[in-house]
């Protein structure tokens, strides 16, 4: 907070808090939602704090929201700091085994959705599942479907296996590396893979998430190629493909999905207009 906080006093009311926080260059809406947490309520609960800005903070919960806002300067993500991020409906426990969903990401979440329209009981699978948010958030929409998830991380796999208990949704989580061992007849393969080039100056500010679930090699497109290579073998005739990449990439991987074979490829954009996913039709009868 302030030099003088720092030393030891303290912000005595929620307004005093929030204008602290402000000082320090921390956004606005994260500080809102530090301040809930630090008072053990919920992320919804904004406007109660607009009602009780004058009240007096409690020394404890000044004291955590302190230590939130020293830990939030140094970069780490709130979703690690409050231990959930909502997505697609769902809320989500996340900490740094695993990426923090992307509401980008929730867009791929739509399209498959939409790719599924007309089946029943399909078999699902997504590839890189880290805290579970596609396969979940498919489980939840298609009761129906038969998801499976897999992740080369056990560490991210305990976070998506706990997400699905607590959420009560039956998603199959496994140990993978990408298709390696999965089966076959699959009307579904989606993944949010790793797709940040090795040297992308961004990087560093990502520092506090898993390296592993980000880069993948000069391009970005090293996990794009294997998953594209590999998933005519694991796809029922008529199935689909999709994945999720980077902000400048649907062309590279329109034409890998194409050169693979896949028919109707397309890219899908987010809610901000960016080519956001690509994914393609496999005929296993040509």
């Amino acid at each position: 907070m302030s030099t003088g906080e720092e030393a030891g006093a303290l912000p005595a009311t929620m307004a005093q808090a929030l204008s602290a926080a402000a000082a320090l260059g921390v956004e606005r809406l994260d500080a809102q939602l530090l301040l809930l947490h630090a008072l053990g309520r919920t992320s919804d609960e904004r406007a109660w704090l607009l009602a009780h800005d004058r009240d007096p903070l409690a020394e404890d919960a000044a004291q955590r929201l302190q230590a939130s806002l020293l830990r939030r300067l140094a970069g780490e993500p709130v979703a690690y700091l409050l231990g959930e991020k909502e997505f697609h409906g769902l809320v989500l426990q996340v900490d740094a085994r695993v990426l923090v969903p992307r509401p980008d990401t929730e867009t791929l979440v739509d399209w498959a959705i939409e790719r599924l329209q007309g089946l029943r009981e399909v078999r699902v699978i997504d590839l890189g599942t880290g805290s579970g948010a596609i396969a979940l958030a498919l489980q939840k929409a298609r009761p129906d479907l038969q998801i499976h998830a897999v992740d080369a991380s056990e560490d991210a796999l305990a976070v998506a296996r706990a997400n699905g208990e607590r959420l009560g949704l039956p998603v199959r989580f496994a140990h993978g590396d990408w298709l390696e061992g999965a089966g076959t007849g699959y009307a579904l393969i989606v993944s949010n893979p790793p797709y940040v080039r090795d040297n992308d100056p961004h990087l560093p500010a990502l520092r506090h998430e898993p390296l592993s679930a980000l880069a993948s090699g000069a391009d970005g497109l090293a996990d794009i190629r294997q998953i594209v290579q590999a998933a005519p073998g694991h796809l029922a005739d008529g199935g689909w493909l999709l994945m999720e990449h980077g902000h400048d990439q649907a062309a590279d991987v329109r034409a890998l999905l194409e050169g693979k074979g896949f028919q109707q490829v397309q890219s899908r954009k987010d809610l901000a207009g960016i080519e956001r996913c690509s994914g393609g039709l496999w005929r296993t009868v040509k």
